[in-house]
């Protein structure tokens, strides 16, 4: 492998990009919420669980932050952290997804009790956090790079849900309005450090495996979600 020659830079993105056929977006379940066919209990289900995924993302990050000697990487991933712990003034992603939480239905003591948590869920989220504490830090940034595919969920959903699930509070939308700025100027700062740190053929290939682990990682919390939630004759219809 190491003696390939390597993917020039708009080779390697797009490989890349390809892995997008396996974002959570095409998840069976993940389908039925943006066609309009779940329903409360199902809907507040994936609220809920997406909740500790929100909370844990400032942990990673602070991970990344912890392991990076880069002065000017950490000026910019910082950023990230802000975004979802939020400042005075701007709670932040974690907030938006209370209100989200408070939009479909939950009280907010329920939210953040993690009492919905499941047991998939939680395992696949801490794998994440401990894959970014262990890792060097560039595969860590490398990881985030399924931000690559994230605007067109959020999109999907700022369209779809208000037709679907006109009983959702229209304030619930914030965090999917937020991201649509926010993902695109963290996948440009990801995708430049892992172009710039994967360099030979076998790094590139590295980096493809680490994408392909976290597409890996939110795919198993729907499959989660799914299997709670989500009874087999609906997938079988």
């Amino acid at each position: 492998m190491s003696a390939q020659t390597p993917w020039t830079e708009p080779e390697f993105v797009e490989q890349l990009r390809a892995k997008g056929a396996r974002y959570h977006i095409h998840h069976p379940f993940q389908v039925l919420m943006n066609e309009g066919k779940l329903d409360r209990k199902q809907i507040q289900g994936w609220v809920a669980n997406r909740f500790y995924y929100q909370i844990m993302i400032p942990i990673k990050d602070a991970n990344v932050l912890a392991n990076c000697p880069d002065r000017e990487v950490r000026r910019k991933w910082i950023q990230r952290i802000v975004d979802h712990d939020g400042t005075q003034g701007d709670e932040g992603g974690i907030e938006a997804w209370i209100r989200l939480g408070e939009a479909v239905g939950l009280r907010r003591e329920e939210i953040v009790s993690l009492e919905h948590v499941l047991p998939g869920v939680r395992f696949a989220v801490d794998a994440y956090v401990n894959f970014a504490r262990r890792a060097p830090w560039q595969e860590a940034v490398c990881s985030s790079l399924t931000e690559l595919f994230a605007p067109a969920i959020h999109r999907a959903r700022l369209e779809g849900w208000p037709r679907h699930y006109p009983w959702i509070k229209p304030e619930g939308f914030e965090y999917f309005t937020s991201r649509l700025t926010q993902a695109p100027r963290d996948v440009e700062h990801g995708l430049r450090v892992t172009l710039d740190y994967f360099r030979t053929r076998e790094q590139q290939e590295r980096a493809l495996q680490i994408l392909q682990f976290k597409l890996d990682l939110l795919w198993s919390m729907v499959d989660a979600m799914q299997i709670a939630y989500l009874p087999m004759k609906v997938l079988q219809e």
